[in-house]
């Protein structure tokens, strides 16, 4: 039967060209041993020379070689080795044999290698080359940064990807699920259906190289963000009365439906989506993200009331897509960011001209198909994906595409454009043409899946709304045009309507919790990500409800009172004349010079709060609607405390003192020894009455002894340069976190840090 194996370990790496490295004797001996995923774009420093929309980190081109051993078995098998996703295009060789290459970076692709692979040694060759780092608008990471496996299954075997589960209907408590299949040289297939407890819940089978077939389960757990409940289905392929090739699939039992009038609707529920954009990478780690990782992040999302996440702006990693299934999210899964017009690329700063323009729309017309056919494919039994996304701003005006409807336009981030680019130029791509691509991009996801939406985020639908591109999609997103939102349900009836992006006023949010039209909203962004900075020294898009680390903001818990019913009250200061006064300019900090004018404000649910400094009442203030859950006080600073207190629920907020003491706070007590697993340790300085030092940080130096390794250090600081290769970095905000990979011994791990000022701390981790 099918055997599935992880090859992320013991990878020989050689960062730069290496002219016959394809060759399956070279001598790699020398190359540094890595293991994947890998981004060797975070091993170096950040340096103003590379692009300010990339983070500032370098690309190149570099070569991975895998050395690995089959059993005699092997031969007569069909063996197939999947790439999750390397940036950029790879080639891919096996035992000196050329397999082909793949352009996207985010693209899963598959090779049968059953050809040319052999008992005993093997080796897999991949040349990355990614030379220019002004190809994206945000950071990309270099190499194999996600998972590769090779799965070893009889000759007659499903083929990739090949089994679809869908629910046709839920009738009295039973569900009709259809399973749609494709089989490599099979004569039907036959298949189990296991509950989330366990049990037995449905047998089914069918006859015909490639079919369908309907299984009725009783009783049957439906999925949704509160009861994500997920059942396994296994099926096998039947060819001349036996069983050959098998396979495994976890699906979720739900409906989905969205409404022109009433917006959208799951498992028969009118609901909200109460969405979060997110990017790939996670700071030091780069685009190598671990699922822990991920799990962490989502944990924080969850505690802030949001239920949906949109994959900006590419196909995300599958652990991501599994954790959404696990943990109850509900997912946009996004394709592309350009299509055959590139878009410009900031390397000097954010919209400081003149721009490049290298990126994925080099590679479109040739590869458009086969990348959204299988990411389609790959993610359509995520019962988390209840749309599909083509693109996104694909229609940002004057980004190439003009139109002679608009003679001077700007867009929502084009404040410092020139005029010639403002204007329209016949010699230009027409936005006339992306009504074109988007019809035939929608009909290859319809005709992958016609259970799913199709969707595609516009920033630009006054103009979309009249060029067809809008008309040929099933539900109409849009990106910060919330004026529209009204204006646009009367003009096109029927229209399915929501923000696909939005920024994080009162006021966006009341667009959609007050119009039952309005599906729901995704912020940008959930959290904080590499890139798209404003320029040199800042590396990343501060533009997250919780920072690079993984922590909390301001703003997080903004969000949380707009999206919660539990009463919570968080209280944050700022200084009175910041020249911003959102949550942004404020944190969880009461730490000033005397008599310094500062903004005080109180994040709640409830409707009212009243606030104390030094146990005298500063006043109740009452919380409207268009205040965004927030109260505001301008207090002269003073030490002490402040409390507030609404309704049943109260916060206080103290002068901090100066670091006392250092913590180190796992997330796990243990972890396997198998060379993959993750630790996230938390770090924290404490003042001598054990409360966050916040106002004051200090460079944490770390040893870490037992076999394992420190593969990141990320304070989430926006302008803290130091190199993430070194094994020191300043807390921001009194904070840092460290992630560890386990080794393959069974050990007790310990993390030592220290300061200089004579702070020390240790945590161990069994390792077995």
């Amino acid at each position: 039967m099918t055997k599935k194996i992880n090859l992320n370990l013991d990878w020989r790496f050689h960062l730069g060209e290496e002219v016959g490295a394809d060759y399956m004797g070279w001598d790699d001996r020398a190359w540094r041993s890595v293991t994947l995923p890998h981004d060797w774009s975070v091993e170096h420093p950040f340096d103003k020379k590379n692009a300010s929309g990339t983070g500032y980190l370098p690309g190149g081109t570099a070569w991975y070689r895998k050395h690995f051993t089959l059993p005699q078995e092997v031969e007569g098998k069909r063996v197939r080795v999947t790439f999750g996703g390397v940036y950029k295009h790879a080639r891919v060789w096996i035992n000196s044999n050329y397999l082909g290459q793949r352009a996207y970076g985010y693209a899963t692709f598959t090779h049968d290698i059953s050809a040319f692979v052999r008992p005993g040694e093997n080796v897999i060759c991949v040349r990355v080359e990614h030379d220019e780092v002004a190809d994206s608008r945000w950071f990309t990471g270099s190499g194999v940064y996600r998972d590769v496996t090779l799965e070893i299954t009889d000759m007659c075997a499903f083929a990739e990807d090949g089994v679809f589960v869908t629910t046709e209907r839920v009738e009295d408590g039973t569900a009709y699920v259809k399973i749609q299949y494709e089989t490599i040289g099979g004569d039907g297939a036959a298949f189990e259906i296991t509950a989330p407890d366990g049990s037995a819940a449905a047998k089914v089978s069918a006859q015909g190289e490639c079919g369908e077939a309907t299984a009725a389960i009783p009783d049957a757990e439906l999925w949704s963000p509160d009861t994500p409940a997920l059942y396994t289905l296994r099926g096998v392929v039947l060819k001349d009365g036996g069983e050959k090739g098998d396979t495994s699939v976890r699906f979720g039992v739900r409906t989905i439906r969205f409404d022109g009038d009433t917006g959208f609707w799951l498992n028969g529920v009118n609901m909200k989506l109460k969405g979060l954009c997110v990017h790939h990478d996670a700071g030091c780690l780069g685009a190598a993200v671990p699922k822990a990782v991920w799990a962490r992040r989502l944990a924080g999302f969850k505690a802030m009331g949001c239920n949906a996440i949109r994959t900006a702006h590419n196909p995300p990693d599958t652990h991501l897509l599994d954790l959404c299934d696990e943990m109850g999210f509900m997912v946009m899964d996004e394709a592309f960011d350009e299509w055959e017009g590139a878009k410009n690329k900031w390397w000097q700063g954010h919209n400081v001209y003149p721009p490049k323009r290298f990126g994925y729309a080099e590679d479109f017309p040739q590869w458009y198909r086969a990348d959204l056919e299988g990411m389609v494919r790959r993610d359509r039994n995520h019962p988390s994906i209840i749309i599909w996304s083509i693109g996104n701003e694909i229609d940002y005006p004057n980004d190439p595409y003009v139109t002679p409807l608009f003679h001077e336009v700007l867009g929502n981030n084009d404040a410092n454009k020139p005029a010639a680019e403002r204007m329209y130029d016949v010699r230009k791509p027409d936005a006339g043409r992306l009504a074109v691509v988007a019809k035939e991009l929608t009909q290859i996801v319809h005709q992958l899946d016609s259970t799913r939406p199709v969707t595609s985020a516009l920033s630009f639908p006054e103009l979309s709304n009249r060029t067809g591109y809008a008309d040929v999609l099933d539900v109409v997103g849009y990106n910060y045009k919330e004026q529209f939102y009204e204006q646009d349900h009367a003009l096109y009836p029927g229209r399915v309507i929501y923000g696909s992006e939005n920024g994080k006023s009162a006021k966006a949010w009341l667009a959609v919790r007050d119009n039952d039209y309005i599906c729901g909203q995704f912020l940008w962004t959930g959290i904080d990500f590499l890139g798209e900075c404003r320029g040199w020294p800042v590396r990343i898009s501060q533009a997250g409800l919780m920072d690079l680390a993984g922590y909390a903001k301001v703003g997080f818990y903004q969000r949380k009172a707009m999206w919660t019913d539990e009463p919570f009250v968080v209280i944050a200061a700022g200084h009175a004349d910041s020249e911003w006064n959102g949550p942004e300019t404020e944190r969880f900090c009461w730490k000033d010079e005397p008599g310094r004018l500062m903004r005080v404000s109180c994040y709640t649910n409830e409707k009212s709060v009243e606030l104390f400094l030094n146990g005298e009442s500063l006043g109740v203030k009452t919380i409207a609607d268009e205040d965004g859950c927030r109260a505001c006080w301008q207090v002269p600073y003073q030490p002490g405390e402040l409390r507030a207190v609404a309704g049943g629920v109260s916060d206080t907020l103290a002068t901090c003192g100066e670091a006392a003491a250092l913590t180190l706070t796992p997330d796990v007590q243990s972890i396997a020894a198998d060379g993959l697993s993750i630790a996230q340790v938390e770090v924290a300085l404490l003042d001598a009455q054990g409360m966050p030092a916040a106002a004051h940080d200090e460079k944490v130096y770390y040893q870490l002894t037992g076999d394992a390794q420190i593969i990141g250090i990320e304070n989430g600081k926006p302008d803290d340069l130091t190199p993430y290769a070194e094994r020191a970095r300043e807390t921001y905000l009194a904070r840092a976190i460290v992630y560890l990979r386990a080794g393959s011994m069974t050990d007790t791990v310990t993390l030592h840090a220290y300061t200089k000022s004579g702070l020390r701390a240790s945590c161990s981790i069994a390792q077995g």
